[in-house]
């Protein structure tokens, strides 16, 4: 009888880390953007607004890559940064 060999590990990628950057309209507008997933920018009233919908669209756009088998930025677990 064969001795069974242990399965190959593959090596996890790191978890990635979106990063939020934030400027401001002369009018008053908050920009929120994302870098790593060109096309991911929203505008707010608030600071606070524009972050709620730049990871919400971060999301989606994520989901939608996913969805149909496209890259994204690294392993499917998430957290934002601003």
């Amino acid at each position: 009888m064969q001795a069974k060999r242990p399965k190959a590990r593959t090596k996890r990628p790191a978890a990635f880390n979106l990063q939020v950057e934030f400027d401001r309209e002369t009018d008053g507008r908050w920009i929120a953007d994302i870098a790593a997933l060109p096309g991911v920018t929203v505008y707010g009233r608030t600071r606070k607004e524009a972050l709620t919908a730049v990871e919400a669209l971060a999301l989606r756009v994520i989901a939608d890559r996913l969805e149909h088998g496209e890259a994204v930025p690294g392993e499917v677990r998430v957290s934002f940064a601003a």
